[in-house]
């Protein structure tokens, strides 16, 4: 089995990493330039780059701060946020990218997994499922996990894993390093995927690698100085008020 990934994931709001609950009450997390820096330096596996008003506001995805990230990192960086087309995938990877992430665009056309994967491979390709659960008896929806820091939904992952046989990423509410190896374990995913915890310091990627190799987790260890490096590099944020969010 390969060495499950952990990658943190930056949620990017008019030129600003974000962060918020169900992506409502959001607060202020950094630079992405910055962050992505000192994820890369903190060994993290991977980046996840979303631009999260792109596809509510019908406008194409942040061009210029996804070619400054790319230019900073050294670790696969995957970008996501309003791409619908396999130009505006081709665009994404031009400015950088090694892999884009569909949502939306996936759901009004399934066929542009396809023909992103024929134009580009499959391993540049990545679709991102917002999940809701519903209640049988009444029908009203329950809100997802993103930013709830209450836990993956493991159940749901083991699901997924049971009908797929690409890798799964565990994403939407790690606020442990627990919750990460239940998602690894419980929920048998390949990689997790997690913001606040990683934002506001609750805890560090280099924390979590050894928290996953005590638990018996083949995961890429942490260099030997990636806490002292992190520790340097740790750009300000979690200060700043709440961005409104409307």
């Amino acid at each position: 089995m390969l060495a499950r990934r952990i990658i943190p994931c930056l949620d990017v709001d008019d030129g600003r990493v974000v962060k918020g609950v169900n992506f409502v009450d959001i607060r202020d997390a950094g630079d992405p330039v910055e962050q992505a820096q000192f994820y890369d330096r903190a060994g993290a596996d991977e980046l996840v780059f979303l631009d999260i008003t792109a596809t509510h506001e019908g406008r194409a995805i942040m061009h210029d701060v996804v070619r400054r990230t790319a230019d900073q990192v050294f670790i696969p960086l995957t970008v996501g946020g309003g791409l619908r087309s396999v130009e505006d995938m081709r665009a994404m990877l031009h400015a950088g990218a090694d892999k884009v992430a569909i949502n939306s665009a996936a759901v009004r056309d399934p066929e542009l997994i396809a023909r992103g994967a024929e134009a580009f491979g499959s391993q540049c390709i990545v679709v991102a499922i917002d999940a809701k659960r519903v209640n049988a008896d009444d029908e009203s929806p329950r809100l997802d996990r993103d930013g709830t820091k209450s836990g993956y939904d493991t159940a749901l992952l083991r699901a997924i894993d049971e009908c797929v046989s690409i890798p799964v990423i565990a994403s939407g509410g790690a606020g442990t390093l627990e919750h990460l190896r239940d998602g690894l374990t419980e929920g048998r995913a390949d990689a997790v995927l997690a913001a606040s915890i990683f934002h506001f310091r609750t805890h560090s990627v280099p924390e979590a690698k050894r928290f996953l190799l005590d638990a018996g987790l083949e995961v890429r260890p942490p260099a030997p100085d990636a806490a002292e490096a992190q520790d340097a590099a740790a750009p300000e944020c979690g200060d700043a008020p709440p961005v409104n969010a409307e």
